[in-house]
């Protein structure tokens, strides 16, 4: 008789993990995606404003960079900065959270050089 494995309840609070239950479910949640990682990899170089972004992602659209944009934002990831002129002028910056992420990215960098047998 095979005994029958339950998953895992997604509602359970662990302390001091996020509500989904997992730090990694979490970060994943707020940079996870197609486009979230190169939008925060190109700012981690400095302030860019939006058509920046877009030359730099050619293949993103101008609704997924604004979407994504407006999640990293509310994430604490993106700090938005808006000048009052006319057209409008908007700045995109990486927050004290978003700074903390380029040591993750780095990792990240050289694992996939190193996967890839470029060391």
């Amino acid at each position: 008789m095979s005994r029958q494995v339950r998953p895992l309840n997604p509602r359970r609070r662990v302390p001091g993990v996020d509500s989904v239950g997992c730090p990694i479910e979490h970060t994943m949640r707020t940079i996870g995606g197609k486009w979230k990682i190169p939008i925060v990899w190109q700012l981690t170089d400095g302030t860019k404003r939006f058509g920046e972004l877009r030359k730099l992602l050619p293949n993103i659209t101008q609704k997924m960079l604004t979407t994504q944009l407006r999640e990293l934002e509310a994430a604490g990831v993106v700090h938005r900065k808006v000048f009052p002129v006319v057209p409008p002028h908007v700045e995109y910056s990486l927050t004290e959270t978003g700074r903390s992420l380029k040591p993750i990215f780095n990792a990240m960098c050289k694992w996939g050089k190193q996967s890839l047998g470029e060391q």
